[in-house]
């Protein structure tokens, strides 16, 4: 006896996957501001916080599992009419494009005093121009959006909610430890520029 199993049409979907595409070529333009940057000199540091260190593993991980964990590619985070899921894809491909070119414009103008560890460097400045005028650290705030924006393309809700909270812990170490350092070589003048701009977030009035 013959069975006919009756299949539902697959119906193309060109959202997610333009969504992706534009995370994608983010995250290359993200990997080259980082790569295409100027080496800083190693014999020039006067003083570095280790602590750091243990941000950075935080806000790996937290990229780790958003990319480990992925859902069906080509489907949306969650069900949702095709308008907000259009708004949405709009809003992702944006906050991947802001977030590549604050990093890229951050690194632009720390120039050699950039590092992956907290440290300050022989004839260090403090820096509050450009990006700087935003946010305090404007790198953390990139790559924030980043995670956000692979999350949103890529993964499941609740992978990005937890990939959240690690790369927030991750970045307040990060922040603690960096700050700590420019308090004790700028003092007053550190003090000033952080009452007057926000650590991360841009305020929004």
């Amino acid at each position: 006896m013959r069975i006919l199993i009756k299949t539902m049409p697959v119906v193309f979907n060109p959202i997610p996957e333009a969504v992706l595409f534009c995370v994608m070529v983010s995250w290359l333009v993200f990997v080259l501001a980082f790569g295409l940057r100027k080496k800083p000199s190693k014999s020039s540091e006067t003083k570095r916080d280790p602590t750091s260190f243990f941000g950075i593993v935080l806000q790996g991980l937290s990229y780790g599992i958003t990319w480990a964990i992925p859902r069906q590619y080509f489907t949306p985070i969650v069900v949702m009419p095709r308008a907000l899921e259009f708004a949405l894809a709009i809003v992702t491909a944006a906050i991947a494009a802001v977030s590549v070119w604050l990093c890229a414009a951050a690194i632009r103008t720390l120039g050699k005093q950039w590092t992956y560890v907290a440290r300050v460097v022989e004839g260090h400045k403090l820096v509050t121009q450009g990006p700087y005028r935003i946010v305090r650290n404007p790198i953390y705030t990139g790559m924030f959006g980043m995670l956000l924006a692979t999350g949103l393309a890529v993964s499941r809700w609740w992978v990005v909610l937890i990939a959240v909270i690690l790369f927030l812990i991750g970045n307040s170490i990060r922040i603690r430890s960096e700050e700590k350092l420019l308090h004790e070589a700028f003092g007053a003048e550190f003090e000033d520029y952080a009452r007057r701009v926000p650590a991360m977030f841009p305020r929004l009035f």
